[in-house]
């Protein structure tokens, strides 16, 4: 391996002008993940929908029917390994900023063409597997979205604020899925039931194509990241010729990525079970309708969204793992007295409004430091690849089939406490992950080519 450029410390000059503000990175980097996660939670939240228009129009239980809708969704999350392998690799090669430009492309194309879909009744079997093929075709692309946006974000972020430009990463998530769950909640108090069915979950996916435009003006705007700028660089004098990073040991690479994707574990599995999850757990197991489940979630999503910036921040100050490690064990401690509370027809509105509400914050507190976190634990030669494939992995494990799962065991079991074993049990393995984060991170400047990992350095547990 060639020698690598020294890396900076906090202290060195700013970037180049041809590296950009970071503001515009910031809103560049948030913007797909904002149309990534809006797509999720309107599938999430018309779960219900989509299984009767796709999986089980002649009939057939609930129950059935969710589990094929969230099989396919199962599928999809599978694929974003390949896309963060795909594109992160891309990515690490030929800069971050032609990547994003493509996977957004992807999203938005395939979660617009899910708008004008021909349902079972139109075209029969076809249906369904045309309704895959586009989760797969989003798969792969927002597997390639989250780990270049959090590039950008951390590469431009200034000395000692990476957590909360980071955290911006994760508050789009919780604004996609407010945004989400708002469209929802409009469509359902304003249209018939049988409108609702026959053509208004349609339009939620179709106000993405605007999303998308929107998305795709600020990404052209958006210069190559002052990192990959410094150590794709051949030379220093004349025109810039740009070369691929040298790449780091793979070994160490992959054990990155493990330890990566168990820190990661409890943050989506918990915040899949009780911001996208919730309104089908509610109506098919606690006969909520769909508004009440919907003003649930809303609450629960506020909650997530108004804990991840101060989240970040305050990571900033006293380190990731101090953060996160509560966060974990909140959820793990807390998930099935959470669930008992909404089981329990005794409880009033109010009582459960907050429960779900600091649900939601307890999430945040892993998601806010979380984009941060991985980028501290890889090089800028392989930064995109390995936190993509990080996030990516954890999400299709734990994320994506946290649906299946979850509607499988309650229907086979009766047990209506399964969601809050399945949080309880994946935080509980994330706090020892966690435990094994340097206290000192956070203060250390980014990684470039000549480490590896975070486990090639003295113990993290300093």
């Amino acid at each position: 391996m060639d020698t690598p450029s020294p890396v900076p410390s906090p202290t060195s000059p700013p970037a180049p002008a041809s590296a950009g503000p970071p503001r515009r990175a910031l809103a560049a980097g948030a913007v797909g993940n904002f149309i990534e996660w809006y797509e999720f939670g309107v599938y999430g939240y018309f779960a219900t929908i989509i299984a009767a228009n796709f999986f089980t129009p002649g009939g057939g239980s609930e129950a059935e029917g969710l589990i094929a809708t969230y099989a396919s969704f199962a599928l999809a999350f599978f694929f974003r390994p390949v896309g963060a392998a795909l594109f992160g690799r891309l990515g690490d090669r030929i800069g971050r900023r032609p990547t994003l430009i493509t996977v957004l492309l992807l999203m938005t194309g395939a979660t617009t063409l899910i708008g004008v879909l021909p349902t079972y009744a139109t075209v029969g079997a076809l249906a369904p597997w045309l309704l895959t093929l586009l989760r797969v075709v989003q798969g792969l692309s927002a597997g390639g979205e989250f780990g270049g946006a959090v590039a950008v974000m951390t590469e431009f972020a200034p000395p000692g604020r990476r957590g909360l430009y980071g955290a911006w990463q994760s508050f789009t998530v919780a604004l996609g899925l407010l945004a989400g769950a708002g469209v929802a909640a409009i469509l359902a108090t304003s249209l018939t039931e049988a409108a609702l069915h026959d053509w208004g979950w349609r339009l939620p996916f179709l106000l993405t194509l605007p999303m998308g435009a929107v998305a795709l003006w600020l990404r052209l705007k958006l210069d190559e990241t002052p990192s990959f700028v410094r150590e794709s660089t051949d030379a220093p004098a004349g025109p810039v010729q740009r070369t691929a990073p040298a790449p780091a040991p793979a070994g160490e690479t992959a054990k990155a990525i493990l330890l990566g994707a168990g820190r990661l574990m409890g943050w989506s599995a918990a915040g899949y079970t009780f911001l996208v999850v919730m309104p089908s757990y509610l109506q098919s197991v606690l006969d909520a309708s769909f508004q009440q489940a919907l003003v649930a979630t809303v609450l629960a999503n506020a909650g997530f969204a108004a804990s991840i910036l101060p989240a970040g921040r305050l990571s900033d100050r006293v380190g990731r793992r101090a953060v996160m490690l509560t966060g974990a064990v909140v959820i793990a401690v807390l998930s099935l007295p959470l669930l008992n509370l909404l089981q329990d027809p005794g409880s009033s509105a109010v009582l459960r409004g907050v429960a779900v509400f600091l649900a939601g914050a307890a999430v945040g507190m892993l998601a806010g430091p979380g984009p941060a976190m991985l980028s501290e634990m890889f090089p800028t030669s392989v930064r995109y690849t390995g936190l993509g494939l990080a996030y990516a992995l954890s999400n299709a494990v734990f994320s994506g089939c946290a649906g299946l799962i979850i509607t499988e065991l309650v229907d086979r079991t009766g047990d209506a406490d399964v969601p809050g074993y399945y949080a309880a049990a994946t935080c509980a393995v994330s706090v020892l992950a966690l435990w094994t984060l340097r206290g000192d991170d956070h203060a250390r400047p980014l990684r470039g080519a000549a480490a590896t990992s975070d486990t090639e350095e003295s113990p993290e547990c300093a």
